[in-house]
């Protein structure tokens, strides 16, 4: 049509194919969907829909249909965060191994003992005892030489090295470390599982937070079983240390903000002005390292002022109920 349609200039009909639409009229098509969450470690616990075509994932759907806490209180949602919404592209990664691998040196040694007629563990307790291969497959940890092997080669091996432990050291020299539930309940209970059968030691990947698993049960008589996040929102005082809270709690940082605006007062503790800086009142930019001998000095403080000097029984009741306070007083008379 001449100038378009009704004569305009600025418009013309095309007959030209517009198949290449349906790719993006289909790109959100699914067959069905589920409720899930990601358990990689991450203790907010959101809840997605999932959406799946064909056996794969799709994409993914924050949902928004968490139960009112309380009415006084913000509510739990949103949830998610950008790495939840992207966690449907890691199972489907090129950088994900599908594949068991062994260090190329130490596979080699194992496949030339076996070829010579030795059964597995004999072949890898003539490996580990021979000094110069020992020493040559241990120092290539950390580089690359990874060589790729079936799934029935991989068990093989490391039922070999299993046995072999067991009957030269005991069972006891068995370790053994599996996620915690948080990460993978099914890892963790079929690990932990195979680890007592065997009568080995079980590592907690917990224990890797530092002091936290050992200090909290001490301090508090648990195991570090805090708060619900939404009681953040009561605090009339903050003091956030070690916690970059829009980071790590992402999910959970609305929080922050909304107990801002009702006139909490907020102190972060950072060497660096991190995300969670933005909210406080008080930004205290200790050196690394020192966080500790900073908290120390505020409770020389408080324990000067409100226990030495001046007497309180409201803080007096509380040492008393609530901390281990009274088992570190050594009555000398």
């Amino acid at each position: 049509m001449k100038n378009g349609r009704n004569g305009s200039k600025w418009f013309n009909v095309s007959k030209d194919s517009r198949s290449w639409e349906e790719f993006y009229r289909k790109r959100w098509n699914y067959d069905y969907s589920v409720r899930t969450g990601h358990g990689v470690n991450c203790g907010m616990a959101c809840s997605w829909e999932v959406f799946v075509k064909d056996g794969l994932i799709c994409w993914e759907l924050q949902k928004t249909d968490y139960p009112q806490i309380d009415p006084d209180i913000p509510n739990i949602e949103p949830r998610g965060c950008q790495r939840g919404a992207t966690a449907s592209w890691y199972p489907y990664s090129p950088l994900r191994p599908k594949y068991p691998y062994v260090r190329k040196i130490l596979w080699d040694y194992y496949i030339e003992e076996r070829k010579n007629g030795k059964d597995p563990v004999e072949a890898y307790a003539s490996i580990v005892e021979d000094e110069e291969r020992s020493k040559k497959y241990k120092s290539a940890r950390g580089k690359s030489g990874w060589k790729r092997v079936s799934w029935d080669e991989s068990t093989e091996l490391v039922a070999a090295a299993q046995i072999y432990t067991i009957k030269k050291y005991g069972a006891d020299h068995m370790a053994n470390f599996s996620p915690i539930p948080a990460m993978s309940l099914l890892s963790f209970i079929s690990g932990h599982r195979y680890n007592n059968l065997l009568g080995g030691i079980y590592c907690s990947y917990y224990e890797w937070y530092h002091d936290l698993p050992h200090n909290s049960p001490s301090m508090f008589g648990d195991q570090t079983e805090n708060c619900e996040s939404s009681d953040w929102y009561l605090g009339t005082y903050w003091i956030v240390a070690g916690s970059n809270i829009n980071m790590t709690r992402t999910a959970d940082a609305h929080f922050v903000s909304e107990a801002k605006y009702r006139g909490s007062k907020i102190v972060v503790m950072s060497p660096n002005y991190s995300d969670v800086t933005k909210y406080a009142d008080t930004w205290v930019p200790v050196v690394p390292g020192s966080d500790g001998a900073f908290l120390m000095a505020c409770i020389h403080v408080i324990l000067k002022e409100f226990y030495v000097d001046k007497e309180t029984p409201y803080f007096t009741d509380y040492v008393k109920q609530y901390t281990n306070l009274p088992f570190l007083v050594i009555l000398e008379k």
